[in-house]
């Protein structure tokens, strides 16, 4: 049985049955938005407004990373 730990929202950390550590699913919009920044990151010219995005890029990331890791932590409950 799939377990969720979260909220749904733009993205959900969720354990698949057979899995002992959870994962975190994004919704497809939100998957073509990250390619498409990162696709928008690696065609920059200017380095400096590469770097920006690069940066937006890795808090996003970050925040997907935080909420994987409150849920191994015991922050989440379902």
């Amino acid at each position: 049985m799939l377990r969720l730990f979260t909220d749904g929202g733009n993205n959900a950390v969720v354990r698949l049955p057979g899995q002992r550590f959870p994962g975190v699913l994004i919704r497809g919009d939100s998957l073509s938005i990250l390619r498409s920044d990162v696709s928008e990151a690696s065609e920059q010219g200017d380095v400096a407004e590469a770097c920006e995005t690069a940066g937006l890029l890795l808090d996003d990331l970050d925040a997907l990373l935080r909420q994987e890791a409150a849920v191994l932590d015991g922050r989440y409950s379902d």
